[in-house]
């Protein structure tokens, strides 16, 4: 029997997938295998893209929400001619290769967003479209269709357990994302077996109820024709996002197909021998692909490259015609910043009046907006509280809502915490964007698998947290954060900031900014906090510093956000008594780590007690005082006032520990080092 060309390159990555599992002797083959047939129709029929420059602006997206398959992207990514050889394959997971154990956009050309933890990557498909969406309304022309592009995602059933893709997709369905086209890999098994044990929901249903438009593929494992179709009909529907339900056979070709027993360990010798044996392969050759079948996909490829070229083309005559906007579009996906954009940072004086710093935020917000037109911003319907909607703003919207349009650069994300993280991992992936967005610090942990990611991922997404300590008072304990800042602390690579006052307000979102690769959680008090004398905008860039200092110091007090003023007063009381204090103000723990030895023993500098001072939890803070006043349990609810009395977080309560801590070492005749890391 003579196979077509597409079927030979079905069977080949089914193949291929089976082999690079097995080399791993680790991963998910069932995957890969059941859903070649899409894979495959997606990126030869009609995804745009050119692997020789995989950030081509108007490339069409691919997301793999279902991860775990990841066999399957890196054989397509290998077959379409990106950067990944033949031997990345044989190297797959192992340490220090471009095909990890899940798809990594940090380590692998062609990955658009790491995926892994389920449902992540539908969410971050939302986003990448709403992007599309935003940089078509706001650069497209009469003739110059610039941003014109669909995001494709594969997603399977666990993708559609989790409840961060509930939150997305329903936001996708209210902005009616018509270039977002999901293909939902319906194999019915999970790894606890088959999903009649705990998945039985109408999922057509369910998507038509969030306002998307469903068809269904009876035979995802064979009929190519089919996919195609359906995939075309979807692109022809612009107002809903597109969901289609293919009903696959995981593992197909294996002895085990249809078992969960396919989907998370590789085949066995036998088995995969079989497997090349019915799809025509010499059961004794390894990681084999037909020239034939490189050919094919190479022809596409060169497709994609002529479509740049005439994008270029079409680029360069909108740069005659629109200078100002063509160099706006070069300058947001070169990810440089404009020129002098932090002169529109607000400063200020000890003279100014105290203020919120949630609403010096919004200061901040309001003055970038017209400076930085890639700042997105958004909140999870806390709009009122966390103000992060500067007076102009005009929200993100289908147009025909009347209530914006896809220029709008404020997006509403209703109570969505999670769906909203996620979503702007997205946004931030696409290129060209700085997206923020704003609830409850405490409800961060909320959305806490979409925030890892934006670090692992190192993207600059910018968390807007406020009602940040116990400081928020009477809403109690659910609401007041206290383990919240350790856990973003002890994370790598992302940002914690706590900022006192205007000038460190200002100076967060100086450095946040400037820190292309890393995400940001900004902590904002709820409460009205003094102008302090000493801060400046600049020394946040040092994470911590000296705000005042006293010749001869016996004692340190460090402290963050609306403690620092406490600290103050504090160290004026023990000044009255003879014991000279020195002040440091600890806006960013993880910026303050990164300074020269020398810089950090003027800070806090040996041979001094230390004491901490944070009404938040006191974990983590052994690495920079030798004792803490903070928070040893859950707080309470009560007017503020009342909180820092009950839990001994007040001036007398400070002098009281300075006095308990001075006395301790000068008995002790030493005083230890703290932050040693040898």
């Amino acid at each position: 029997m003579v196979l077509s060309i597409d079927q030979q390159a079905v069977n080949t990555i089914r193949v291929l997938s089976a082999d690079v599992v097995k080399g791993a002797n680790s991963g998910h083959p069932g995957a890969p295998m059941g859903c070649a047939p899409m894979a495959h129709v997606l990126f030869n029929k009609f995804m745009t893209f050119n692997p020789k420059n995989p950030k081509f602006i108007n490339r069409d997206r691919f997301v793999l929400s279902n991860g775990h398959g990841c066999a399957l992207q890196y054989c397509m990514l290998h077959l379409n001619g990106y950067n990944l050889s033949m031997d990345e394959l044989k190297n797959f997971r192992q340490l220090d290769s471009k095909t990890p154990g899940h798809p990594e956009s940090h380590d692998t050309e062609g990955i658009e967003v790491t995926t892994g933890p389920l449902g992540q990557g539908i969410a971050n498909a939302v986003g990448l479209a709403a992007a599309e969406a935003h940089f078509s309304a706001t650069f497209n022309k009469p003739g110059y269709e610039l941003f014109d592009s669909n995001t494709f995602v594969i997603l399977g059933d666990g993708c559609l357990q989790e409840g961060v893709s509930a939150e997305a997709i329903s936001l996708a369905g209210h902005w009616k994302l018509g270039k977002l086209i999901a293909l939902y890999d319906d194999n019915q098994i999970t790894i606890d077996g088959s999903t009649e044990v705990s998945f039985t929901e109408d999922v057509l249903k369910r998507f038509e109820s969030y306002g998307w438009h469903t068809q269904v593929v009876a035979d995802g494992d064979n009929d190519l024709a089919a996919i195609e179709k359906a995939v075309q009909e979807a692109k022809l529907v612009t107002d809903k996002p597109s969901l289609i339900k293919i009903k696959t056979t995981i593992g197909y070709g294996s002895l085990l197909q249809g078992e969960e027993k396919v989907h998370g360990a590789p085949l066995s010798d036998a088995d995969i021998k079989q497997v090349k044996e019915k799809f025509g392969f010499n059961p004794e050759e390894k990681y084999a692909v037909p020239q034939e079948v490189y050919d094919l996909y190479a022809a596409r490829a060169q497709q994609g490259a002529k479509a740049e070229e005439a994008w270029n083309a079409l680029f360069a005559k909108y740069a005659t015609e629109y200078p100002q906007e063509a160099a706006e579009i070069q300058r947001r996906f070169s990810g440089k910043l404009p020129e002098g954009w932090e002169a529109a940072l607000p400063r200020f004086t000890p003279a100014d009046a105290p203020v919120a710093t949630r609403k010096l935020s919004e200061g901040v917000l309001t003055a970038l907006s017209s400076v930085l037109p890639e700042l997105l911003g958004g909140s999870a319907d806390l709009t009122g509280s966390n103000l992060t909607r500067w007076k102009q703003a005009v929200d993100f919207q289908h147009p025909s809502t009347n209530l914006g349009d896809y220029s709008g650069r404020y997006f509403r994300y209703g109570v969505r915490e999670h769906g909203m993280f996620a979503i702007m991992n997205g946004l931030t992936a696409y290129g060209g964007n700085i997206p923020y967005g704003g609830t409850f610090l405490n409800f961060l942990t909320y959305g806490w698998g979409a925030t890892r990611l934006s670090a692992l991922s190192q993207l600059r997404v910018i968390y807007v947290m406020t009602h940040d300590s116990i400081g928020l008072g009477e809403d109690g304990p659910t609401h007041q954060p206290i383990e919240t800042l350790v856990l973003t602390r002890a994370t790598p690579n992302i940002l914690t900031f706590r900022p006192a006052d205007g000038n460190e307000v200002s100076g967060t979102y100086l450095v946040a900014i400037e820190n292309q690769h890393r995400p940001s959680v900004v902590a904002l008090s709820r409460q009205n906090l003094p102008q302090l004398e000493g801060s400046s905008i600049e020394a946040v860039r040092r994470g911590g510093y000296v705000l005042q200092d006293a010749e001869n110091a016996k004692l340190i007090l460090v402290a963050t956000g609306s403690e620092v003023s406490l600290a103050v007063d504090a160290a004026k009381a023990l000044a009255a008594e003879g014991i000279p204090t020195r002040v440091v103000s600890m806006p960013c723990t993880e910026i303050y780590d990164e300074q020269p030895e020398e810089y950090k023993q003027s800070v806090l500098s040996a041979g001094i007690p230390i004491i901490s001072i944070e009404a938040l939890g006191i974990t983590g803070w052994d690495r920079y005082a030798h004792a803490h006043v903070g928070m040893r349990s859950f707080g309470a609810s009560a007017p503020i006032n009342a909180l820092y009395n009950k839990f001994d977080i007040t001036v007398d309560a400070t002098v009281a520990k300075a006095k308990k801590v001075i006395a301790h070492f000068e008995k002790a005749g030493y005083v230890p080092q703290v932050g040693l890391d040898l």
